[in-house]
């Protein structure tokens, strides 16, 4: 979408892609180009605006897993601790208690 220059005049064209290829539409030069340009410029904004809230919350999601994912490991050792503490010990993959303990 842009506004080109043809001579001494300029003409607003809008860009398709059909089958991997970009064709340019003519719009015009008059006012109704005018309008559809600032109606196209709008479009263009709100779109990046989303995309940029969009990042934003997927950056603001992977702090929030990353702190999850610290909690769950500290939880892990504070439990390991915990079952050492209390006379267990690992054997393939399951807590058993000590003969001696």
């Amino acid at each position: 979408m842009a506004w080109e220059r043809r001579g001494d005049n300029f003409y607003y064209y809008q860009s398709e892609r059909e089958d991997g290829k970009v064709h340019k539409k003519y719009i015009g030069r008059g006012e109704l180009a005018h309008i559809i340009a600032h109606a196209d410029a709008t479009m263009q904004r709100t779109r990046a605006q989303r995309r940029e809230r969009e990042r934003a919350e997927i950056e603001e999601a992977r702090s929030l897993a990353s702190m999850a994912e610290e909690m769950h490991e500290a939880a892990e050792i504070l439990a390991r601790a915990e079952m050492l503490a209390a006379g267990y010990h690992r054997h393939k993959g399951t807590w058993r208690r000590r003969r001696d303990a």
